[in-house]
């Protein structure tokens, strides 16, 4: 049984205290025994994964809210490109229901963000893949409606600092995602094919980067966005269609590159 099916049927074989714990209780509608498992346990036997791809899900739509909300107020637009989030990354009815939720505290007045962020990085060990999917994610999320608003770019960049990502990395995403890199599944447009710009662009490289140096880079994307890979890590099973479709868009871009070179 995933996760998510053993919260909304209360058969936790785990318990998350702290702030996540509590948006948990939310989400599912369960009382958490927070005294169980607090934050900090080092006996990850027997429920390990099951707990971080519980955080990684808690902390994703929750953060996502605050986002949103980042300039004041969230609008009903902003709330059906977070609907169109949800329907992109593949998550089944009831996961949806729990992510609204989650969506919905993130844009509460007392929203812990620091508390969250700082327990997210704590309960995903600090694995760098999988943080940085939860920043591409945000990301996507911030750039739905293509627009980066300055009040979403200030809290992504506050983000970065709690979860120890450095800014450069944040800007190399987003020249990414302005590409069209993760977006595929909001934009039409996407359909097409993808230009020599944008390839080098969705790689983070400079037209001038040498046939190996190519390489390099397109095996370590390819290796940080491998679904299998991710879920290793952390990453929801039911999360896994961004991914996959991510390393498509790699892939691609690669492909695209070599023919232009002649490879």
């Amino acid at each position: 049984m995933a996760w998510w099916g053993k919260a909304l049927g209360g058969a936790f074989g785990f318990m998350i205290g702290g702030p996540l714990g509590a948006l948990m209780g939310i989400a599912f509608g369960h009382n958490f025994d927070r005294g169980m498992r607090s934050l900090g346990d080092t006996d990850w036997q027997g429920g390990a994964q099951d707990r971080i791809q519980a955080a990684f899900f808690t902390a994703t739509f929750s953060v996502m809210g605050y986002i949103a909300k980042a300039d004041g107020k969230v609008t009903q637009d902003e709330i059906k490109l977070a609907e169109s989030v949800m329907h992109h990354l593949g998550l089944p009815a009831e996961m949806r229901k729990s992510a609204r939720k989650l969506f919905n505290e993130g844009k509460s007045r007392n929203f812990p963000i620091d508390e969250v962020l700082d327990q997210f990085r704590q309960e995903s060990r600090r694995r760098t893949t999988l943080i940085q999917m939860f920043l591409e994610i945000q990301l996507q999320a911030a750039y739905a409606d293509g627009i980066m608003h300055p009040a979403e770019k200030k809290v992504l960049r506050h983000i970065c600092g709690r979860l120890g990502v450095p800014l450069a990395q944040l800007d190399r995403l987003e020249e990414m995602l302005k590409a069209g890199f993760g977006r595929a599944g909001y934009q039409a447009a996407q359909s097409k094919q993808t230009s020599i710009e944008d390839a080098y662009a969705m790689l983070a490289l400079d037209k001038s980067v040498s046939d190996s140096e190519l390489k390099k880079a397109y095996r370590r994307l390819m290796s940080q966005h491998h679904p299998d890979k991710l879920v290793s890590r952390g990453l929801p099973d039911e999360m896994i269609a961004d991914a996959t479709e991510k390393t498509q868009q790699i892939k691609s871009a690669y492909e695209t590159i070599r023919e232009a070179r002649g490879l």
